[in-house]
């Protein structure tokens, strides 16, 4: 596990600014003008020699995560209905890397059930469990996508864009 506070600290280090990271999560912003491709390679080169492992990077700008917030397919009715069964959390979002390939997305399609449920955009997959995530096949079958995927709680986006709305504001 990476420290956020050693983590901001390698992110300022190879000269990205405005660095702010958010809870335990492995969530950073960042300002910066470098081309994504660039910057995921910037990134994982700065984690591996500051921790010593190879992490698969995914980044979003901040208009990317307002599209993804603004595009949840699923609608208010059907979240509140999962959310009275349960008192856990289950509306998720998993940023892949790419867009997954139609065989990566067949392989998957195996795990939806009448429980777990998605729907890819893109290079997101939505994801709603009216039962724990953590018990989810789906959720635990993510990487037969054939592509890097790093999934946060709904909370957590709708946060993310809030943050990044309040340092666009700082601008």
């Amino acid at each position: 596990m990476i420290k956020m506070a050693e983590l901001k600290k390698v992110f300022e280090g190879l000269g990205l600014n405005s660095v702010q990271t958010y809870i335990q999560s492995g969530n950073v912003l960042f300002r910066s003008d470098e081309k994504i491709g660039d910057l995921r390679t910037l990134i994982e080169s700065g984690i591996e020699e500051g921790f010593g492992f190879k992490v698969d990077v995914i980044l979003r700008t901040a208009a990317e995560l307002r599209e993804i917030v603004a595009g949840n397919p699923f609608s208010q009715e059907e979240i509140d209905a999962v959310e009275a069964l349960s008192d856990k959390e289950c509306m998720y979002v998993g940023m892949l890397q790419d867009k997954p390939a139609l065989e990566g997305i067949e392989r998957l399609s195996a795990y939806q059930n009448d429980h777990d449920k998605y729907v890819i955009k893109g290079a997101e997959i939505y994801l709603l469990f009216d039962q724990s995530v953590r018990n989810s096949k789906l959720a635990n079958s993510l990487h037969k996508l054939g592509v890097p995927v790093t999934v946060r709680n709904w909370k957590t986006m709708n946060k993310l864009v809030a943050l990044v709305q309040e340092m666009e504001n700082q601008k």
